[in-house]
């Protein structure tokens, strides 16, 4: 009977044994199978890019489903995604323009979990052009596979060396102006120039180069910026008008979701962003984020948007917009859209 018993306990070990040899042969051969076929296996930093502040985006949430913690190996063969987040060169920019609503469009377009932008303006091809594309690269948010990296710096629609600066770094960019009624655009700006440097002489006086004549000062930055055409033809003398997308100031304010309908379209993106996201403050005067979720208000932009403009005598006006018409005419025949300036 004890031999009887010593032959079972060994018979049982022999069992065990084997078992934890095949599982063991079995889970290495998963690797060296995927190996073999030419796959991969992909190590996933769950926490790199769910860290806060950072996006849940499709990719992110679905590397976090196949790996349950830091450093879980996901086995390809070659056809899955690499859900390593890593610092990319953008490849679309907000390049102006300055008081045409570029904040309000950055911030609807953090919204969606593809696209990844800097939150501050860079300046990289107007001031810092000098430390190199490393530097630049350095300074953009990490982005999974798929997600749009992305600036604003609306000082580069109407800096001379931009455009050929960005086209050496991608042919391929997307970029992106947002245009307003140069007249309202100019006031925008005097209102905040004023705001800093509050002992500033008056629109009118800055506005004119010879007030008997009633010649306009095109060099005065708040005009200057306004003639669009002019910029424009810079750009284009780089880039295609497809690959420049406009955004109408106005609408951005009366249809913010029909303009992110389009900037979604342009940037090959799944329209996520939609009317159910916004709700028009009528204290600001334009549109302002819902409550988001964890949040206990609406995310408005800063006390510094949506600022009561300078009055302007009348007959200003009227000067500043025949000023404007033939730029304005100009910039419709080259873009091929009337933005109803009137």
């Amino acid at each position: 009977m004890a031999t009887f018993h010593r032959l079972a306990l060994a018979s049982s070990l022999c069992v065990i044994c084997f078992s934890l040899v095949y599982i063991f042969t079995g889970c290495c051969e998963t690797e060296l199978a995927a190996a073999a076929r030419g796959g991969y296996v992909v190590r996933v930093p769950v926490r790199e890019f769910l860290s806060p502040g950072l996006n849940a985006s499709a990719p992110a949430a679905a590397a976090a489903a196949a790996a349950p913690g830091d450093g879980a190996a996901v086995v390809g063969t070659g056809l899955e995604r690499d859900y390593t987040a890593t610092r990319r060169l953008p490849q679309a920019l907000i390049i102006g323009v300055k008081k045409g609503g570029t904040r309000a469009l950055l911030e609807f377009l953090r919204l969606h979990p593809d696209i990844r932008a800097l939150g501050s303006e860079p300046h990289f091809f107007d001031r810092h052009y000098a430390r190199g594309l490393d530097w630049y690269r350095s300074m953009m948010p990490k982005a999974l596979e798929g997600q749009v990296v992305m600036e604003k710096t609306p000082r580069y629609f109407v800096t001379t060396e931009t455009p050929a600066r960005v086209h050496a770094m991608s042919r391929q960019v997307k970029l992106i102006v947002v245009v307003r009624d140069p007249v309202t655009r100019a006031i925008s700006d005097y209102t905040q120039i004023i705001s800093k440097t509050p002992d500033i002489p008056t629109f009118e006086s800055l506005a004119f180069k010879n007030h008997s004549t009633g010649e306009m000062d095109a060099q005065w930055s708040p005009l200057w910026i306004g003639l669009y055409a002019l910029h424009l033809q810079r750009w284009l003398d780089w880039f295609p008008l497809e690959q420049i997308h406009l955004v109408s100031g106005e609408r951005l304010i009366s249809d913010p979701a029909g303009e992110m309908a389009k900037v979604q379209d342009f940037l090959g993106l799944q329209r996520i962003v939609t009317d159910k996201h916004f709700y028009f403050n009528k204290t600001k005067g334009f549109p302002c984020l819902k409550k988001p979720e964890g949040s206990s208000k609406p995310h408005c932009l800063g006390k510094t948007k949506g600022r009561t403009h300078t009055p302007i005598d009348p007959n200003v006006l009227l000067r500043l917009r025949d000023f404007y018409r033939p730029h304005n005419e100009k910039f419709y025949q080259l873009t091929g859209q009337d933005f109803g300036w009137q």
